[in-house]
């Protein structure tokens, strides 16, 4: 009778709790909340993340090609990480599909669909990989694919920045997830579009050298050509017409621009117009250096700028930059093409002193320019400088292509030589160049004491052409001599959303996550207490507890 009456009362107690357990499961339908206990917050999403997902119209299918379970440690990691974001992701919007695919889990058609994947613009990271003994180069692809319908954006889940660790390039993979896809997102859904003029009329860089720029920029911005001439007889239309634009990107003009121009730029920003300036004020070119004597004449490239950029706090000068972190220079020799030192290309990598070069790789210049910054009530934020081991040399000077080969004294870059300015926000209520001054025409409502607005001036026009190097194409983006593929595109698309008031996207990519990684030398000079701790240990525990719960069960029955 009593072991009906134990029986009876088991049988009550599983079905009350199989009742509670499918009340609070249905109760979890319509009250659905996710914790983030990380000290970093890494799975809290920003709100623009968060309003971008809850915008969505139409389904969005993500396929990440980061599948399979023989991954290195390092990507097992970061397609956990990428799994976990996606995971959060559709918590927030049903319209969020996401799907991890192996290219190497068909053995049969792994080939081809590798070649589909190059087709696409994938390009697979090579990794060293030991089976068995034996070591092989295994192909991993850290790429996404989003996709809504006939639209589709490739997603990056990799940052290889240069001369850090993997662990290091992981991190920064990681901290940059969350904008690689809510950026993938925006470019598949935005509709609204602000406008940006491109300036034309003063012999700028030719289009095929900042076509790749300004076709990202197309994803987010209407895109349209300005001309300042295009109105002779009425300046104030042209004025007019260019203050519809939200920006004005002029880059890398040589023609000078006369007085009436400057002064419709001039009124554009007192109006609130936003500017950023790529300019060289040196005349230099690498096609210049191909000639018998393989040198040539760097000369002052007057664009009659200096009193505009004087009075809105900078001054770049008729200098050059050397520095010995610098690409090298493609030149053609009998045993075919070799890698010569040329410190006139400098590559900067970012303090990320501001949210617009915050985790942002190795930026490449050529021919860049020195800038001043002058005392006034502007702000100003260096973004660009060269590296303590940099120096400036004046203009006209005589360039050779081997100059560097021989008798370079490295002494002479140093910590006093070096730091120069290239890049620099201004923000602030900016002054009218022309106050004071007698005006080369006259406006319906002229400013003296402008606006709130921000500009970013660039002493160096070959920023925008990150595609090229020594006027040839990357292939794949990669410089073969560095093997680095450089972030300025990434610095540019930057600053434009910051001068354009759109933080969102740009804080996303200012977020911070720290990973904890096992120290490997710790680990090598404690491996058996290590192994004892992560293996041995729980399975002593688990055999006390097995010990210990038998012997109570013996004492129990045994009464």
């Amino acid at each position: 009778m009593e072991k009906m009456a134990d029986k009876n009362a088991n049988l009550k107690q599983l079905v009350i709790t199989v009742i509670i357990l499918l009340a609070f499961n249905f109760a979890g339908n319509y009250f659905f909340r996710r914790y983030d206990l990380t000290n970093d917050k890494r799975y809290t999403l920003s709100e623009t993340t968060i309003n971008t997902l809850q915008n969505l119209k139409d389904p969005i299918y993500i396929d990440v090609f980061l599948g399979g379970n023989d991954l290195p440690p390092e990507f097992k990691r970061l397609k956990d990480e990428t799994r976990q974001i996606l995971e959060e992701y559709k918590s927030r919007s049903q319209n969020i599909i996401y799907n991890f695919i192996d290219p190497l889990e068909d053995e049969e058609n792994a080939e081809k669909y590798i070649q589909e994947l190059y087709a696409m613009g994938f390009n697979p990271t090579n990794i060293n990989s030991v089976k068995q003994g034996k070591k092989s180069l295994v192909q991993i692809f850290p790429w996404a694919l989003a996709n809504v319908g006939q639209k589709s954006v490739r997603v990056p889940l990799l940052v290889n920045n240069f001369g850090v660790s993997a662990d290091e390039n992981i991190n920064k993979s990681v901290q940059l997830l969350e904008y690689a896809f809510t950026d993938a997102i925006t470019k598949l859904t935005v509709d609204k579009k602000k406008n940006i003029a491109i300036l034309k009329g003063n012999n700028e860089i030719a289009d095929k050298y900042s076509a790749d720029f300004l076709l990202s920029l197309k994803e987010y911005y209407n895109i349209l050509d300005f001309n300042l001439d295009s109105l002779q007889n009425d300046r104030q239309k042209t004025l007019e017409n260019l203050k519809r634009c939200d920006l004005a990107i002029i880059a890398k003009p040589t023609q000078p621009f006369d007085e009436k121009e400057k002064y419709v730029f001039d009124q554009y920003i007192m109006n609130g117009g936003k500017c950023l300036w790529l300019i060289d004020k040196v005349a230099i070119d690498l096609d210049s250096l191909r000639n018998e004597t393989r040198s040539t004449l760097a000369y002052p490239q007057d664009l009659n700028l200096d009193d505009m950029f004087f009075k809105y706090g900078v001054r770049i000068n008729y200098k050059l930059i050397q520095d010995l972190l610098s690409t090298p220079v493609s030149v053609q020799s009998p045993n075919g093409e070799t890698a010569i030192d040329w410190l006139y290309s400098p590559i900067v990598k970012s303090e990320e002193n501001h949210i617009i070069n915050k985790n942002i790789n190795l930026v490449k210049l050529e021919f860049a320019n020195q800038i001043d910054t002058l005392k006034n009530k502007i702000k100003k934020t260096v973004l660009l400088k060269s590296s303590p081991q940099s120096k400036v040399v004046g203009t006209p000077v005589e360039i050779g292509l081997f100059q560097f080969m021989d008798k370079l004294n490295e002494s002479e870059f140093n910590n006093t030589t070096g730091n120069q300015i290239i890049g620099v926000l201004l923000e602030g209520k900016f002054t009218s160049a022309y106050k004071n001054r007698v005006k080369p025409f006259t406006l319906k409502n002229n400013i003296d004491d402008g606006k709130s607005g921000k500009m970013i001036i660039i002493a160096d026009g070959d920023i925008i052409n990150y595609t090229y190097v020594n006027k040839k194409p990357l292939s794949g983006g990669i410089d073969q001599w560095t093997q680095q593929a450089y972030s300025n595109k990434e610095f540019l698309l930057n600053c434009v959303n910051y001068l354009l008031d759109e933080n969102g996207l740009i804080n996303i990519r200012g977020k911070n996550v720290e990973l904890q990684f096992l120290d490997k030398k710790k680990v090598a000079d404690n491996y058996t207490i290590a192994q004892f701790i992560t293996v041995g240990l729980p399975i002593l525990i688990l055999a006390l507890f097995g010990l210990l719960f038998t012997y109570i069960r013996k004492r129990q029955y045994s009464k």
